[in-house]
């Protein structure tokens, strides 16, 4: 009779990778203490010695993520040696839209957390360093992660998400648009001009990859414009540009100063 195959000791990167499975199969609403207990075939209460209740699970996968996030992002710098900071940061940025794709869960639960795990910080850090070693202050990388928002870790952040729960038969469809178009011309006229190619991977109703890119691009040739010697950018009445204020060619700031 063969030996049984001793079973894997609960930890809690187990707990995760098995949560992260389930969630990406069945989606969050699939995730309970319980659910994830049977599929790991532990009690429940065996759980909470590593991920103390949902509050606990839901941070661990939100670390989880972040870590993956940054070692994907590591990689595909390391992958191509030896590019400026753009191309730089452009591989970090598409390196964080693979992990989101293959999580589409993760968005929505990374912007419903109420805490920042270590590990986004230890993210950002590199963004930072990215940025300062391109010839950037700290001044106008500070503003730049403000302007990247979430595009940083792979997605852009939606104001508004329509239901997309509900089926909706292509009558009913056609006269939702009319009476849109009847209403705000505009944006009836930009709707039935964006619809998505369905090669387009999106994560959101207006967060498609082409999207995502394009927003990129937009805003590194824009902050390219503050870097020093380049032309400088016209500034808002009452204000003078960020580096020149800092000193003479952009001198960079002491980090943590602010005015």
């Amino acid at each position: 009779m063969a030996a049984r195959r001793p079973r894997e000791p609960l930890s809690r990167e187990r707990a995760l990778a098995s949560a992260i499975a389930l969630v990406d199969a069945e989606g969050m609403a699939a995730l309970t203490m319980r659910r994830l207990a049977a599929e790991l075939g532990v009690e429940a209460m065996s759980l909470y010695h590593h991920l103390p209740g949902k509050a606990g699970l839901l941070d661990g996968l939100v670390d989880a993520v972040a870590a993956e996030i940054t070692a994907a992002a590591e990689q595909a710098e390391a992958d191509a040696p030896g590019g400026d900071w753009r191309t730089r940061l452009r591989l970090r940025f598409l390196a964080a839209r693979a992990v989101m794709l293959r999580h589409p869960w993760a968005p929505a639960l990374l912007s419903s957390r109420p805490t920042v795990p270590a590990g986004v910080y230890a993210y950002y850090d590199g963004i930072l360093a990215t940025l300062v070693e391109g010839g950037f202050s700290y001044r106008i990388a500070h503003r730049a992660l403000h302007a990247f928002g979430s595009l940083a870790l792979g997605f852009a952040q939606e104001v508004f998400r329509p239901d997309a729960g509900g089926e909706t038969d292509a009558a009913a469809a056609e006269a939702e648009m009319v009476a849109l178009a009847e209403r705000l011309p505009h944006l009836a006229a930009m709707v039935a001009a964006e619809t998505h190619d369905a090669a387009d991977p999106t994560l959101g109703w207006c967060d498609s990859q082409t999207e995502f890119e394009f927003t990129l691009d937009l805003l590194f040739d824009g902050l390219e414009r503050h870097l020093p010697g380049s032309v400088p950018p016209v500034v808002g009445s009452g204000t003078s540009s960020p580096d020149r204020r800092a000193g003479s060619g952009g001198v960079r700031r002491v980090p943590g100063r602010h005015d």
